[in-house]
């Protein structure tokens, strides 16, 4: 298959996507242009904080494009090209862009509540409590996934204790980012400079930051890189989002748009040839089932549970007026399903690449390697069709890897975020009673961030590879659920909700056969094959195990009323 050609029918369908389908949601569920939005009304300067649309759509995208938008395509390549480019598209428009707008235009609507919050008003308590739960296991799963990625991408020494210059360098350049990120911030509070001199600032910074990492690259092992990743989440928690979270997206945004625009320009000089089959089989060599493995394994791209959880509890609480939100929740969806294209475009040539001569020797060697991460390989493709311009290689292997870790690094302070915000909501009292001392404590910002990051600290002890699977099925667990609480609040306003019953239906389906498929194998190691062990599958074993039952309650309750809601309708 032509690269080329699939990038091009990718890149026409989203627009299409965007223009039609996303306009006619917002036709049918309406929006109010002069309506005085939470963010404005609630402003607080910390968590309320009224932004333009393009800040919020930064924010939004560098939140939800995380590491899954290329590990999860990457991985689904055993099934063939042609399965995960069908699920990414048509997830992507129907089922994901829904969620994710779908998500930010309830809280909006909603006082800028939660997605916890609203299954509260229109679902039960009981609900929420669940919900609550279940977010906050599931942002652990989160935290220990891509902390591991980053840690990994970041090592600054191979197996044999070489030294990996790439590596060190986007670690020296992450580290910039955060001081750097923190000063534009507070410059920008001050300032507030706005349009093309905000964004000549960002370029300038940013450049000046590759240059200074590039020059002074950081040594460290990754268990070091463990610790430093969660010492900076717990500040990515706490600090005001105008200081960190909302600078360190716009600033990081530039290299997701950098990173997308050099990827297609190089596809598009290059014109490389898909070599990976178009399609496997319904059995991969792994063993593994189409159904549920690939649905589970691209979630980012297609459809993901997280996204509502940035949408809910971080995005609509900037959202300056009511009609940024299409693009905001519907268009940075389909932009995310355009990287994971991307993704497939370029490690799907990477063959092609080597035998063409795009990639030299050093760079095949690193992508054809058994064993090598999808970081590994997007980030070695993208380096050699920048090559192809003159671009010296040993700087973008080092900028795409920094590119690359970007993505899982701004997931995961949003997410860090959210955990936090998932436990101290669970145990907020709502009947207007005083909290307990013990509810005080629990509730403390800094005691919420610190339970959650240690959660995610345990989990991550067993590895990325471990975790997915088990991140795919929670993450799609969470967008079912979510789906349903959006009809029942669909139903219960007066809106149409119709479009949402085929998407939710089938990832309750998809998620619940892969949750029991991974407690089925867990179980094998522990009472037939052995090869368990507690710190990493008896965890797994628990979370999974916790995931379903919550999952079932959580359905059951919000089926209920959706079903009652359609009676009184």
């Amino acid at each position: 298959m032509n690269g080329l050609a699939l990038l091009g029918i990718t890149i026409v369908i989203l627009v299409a996507a965007y223009l039609t389908y996303g306009r006619y949601l917002v036709k049918t569920w309406g929006i109010d242009a002069k309506a005085k939005t939470p963010a404005v009304r609630k402003d607080d300067g910390t968590d309320f904080v009224p932004s333009n649309k393009w800040s919020v759509f930064a924010h939004q995208f560098s939140s939800i494009a995380g590491a899954g938008p290329v590990t999860g395509p990457v991985m689904a390549l055993v099934f063939g090209w042609l399965p995960a480019f069908l699920w990414i598209v048509v997830g992507g428009i129907f089922f994901g862009a829904v969620q994710d707008f779908g998500s930010l235009y309830a809280s909006v609507k909603n006082d800028g509540k939660s997605m916890g919050q609203i299954i509260e008003d229109y679902i039960g308590k009981t609900g929420r409590k669940l919900f609550f739960i279940f977010a906050w296991l599931f942002t652990l799963i989160v935290i220990a996934a891509f902390a591991d990625m980053v840690a990994g991408s970041f090592n600054g020494f191979n197996a044999e204790g070489q030294a990996l210059a790439p590596s060190a360098s986007a670690g020296s350049i992450s580290i910039l980012y955060v001081f750097v990120a923190m000063a534009f911030g507070y410059f920008l509070k001050k300032v507030k400079w706005e349009g093309w001199k905000k964004v000549v600032l960002g370029v300038a910074l940013i450049v000046a930051m590759l240059a200074l990492g590039i020059a002074f690259p950081l040594y460290l092992t990754k268990q070091t890189w463990i610790y430093l990743v969660f010492i900076y989440i717990f500040f990515a928690s706490i600090t005001p989002m105008w200081l960190l979270k909302q600078p360190r997206d716009y600033l990081t945004t530039f290299l997701f748009v950098a990173m997308i625009a050099a990827a297609v320009l190089g596809v598009f000089i290059s014109n490389p040839t898909i070599t990976t089959p178009a399609f496997t089989g319904f059995v991969s060599s792994t063993g593994s089932y189409l159904f549920p493995t690939l649905f589970v394994t691209i979630a980012c791209g297609a459809v993901s549970g997280f996204h509502s959880l940035v949408s809910s509890e971080t995005s609509s609480k900037q959202i300056e007026n009511e009609s940024d939100m299409l693009q905001v929740g519907y268009g940075s969806m389909l932009l995310e399903s355009l990287l994971a294209v991307l993704v497939i475009v370029v490690v799907g040539s990477l063959t092609n690449l080597s035998e063409t001569g795009v990639l030299n020797e050093t760079l095949s060697g690193m992508a054809l390697a058994e064993g090598a991460t999808p970081f590994t390989q997007f980030s070695v493709g993208v380096t050699g069709l920048l090559s192809s311009f003159g671009f010296p290689q040993e700087w973008g292997l080092c900028i795409m890897t920094m590119f690359v870790s970007a993505l899982a690094l701004t997931s995961l302070d949003a997410v860090a975020r959210i955990s936090r915000m998932s436990f101290q909501e669970f145990f907020e009292v709502t009947d207007g009673s005083e909290p307990s001392s013990v509810v005080k404590f629990l509730t403390n910002k800094y005691v919420a961030t610190v339970i959650s990051l240690l959660g995610g600290y345990l989990l991550s002890i067993g590895g990325y590879n471990n975790i997915w699977p088990l991140f795919g099925s929670a993450n799609q667990l969470l967008a079912a659920m979510v789906l349903i609480t959006l009809s029942v609040f669909l139903k219960v306003t007066g809106r149409k909700g119709f479009m949402l019953y085929v998407p939710m239906t089938l990832m309750l389906i998809i998620t619940m056969t892969s949750l029991f498929m991974s407690i089925y194998n867990i179980c094998m190691k522990l009472f037939v094959t052995g090869g368990f062990v507690f710190l990493t599958d008896g965890l797994q074993l628990i979370v999974a195990i916790l995931l379903v039952l919550l999952g079932l309650m959580i359905t059951l309750g919000s089926g209920k009323k959706l079903v009652q809601a359609k009676e009184k309708a």
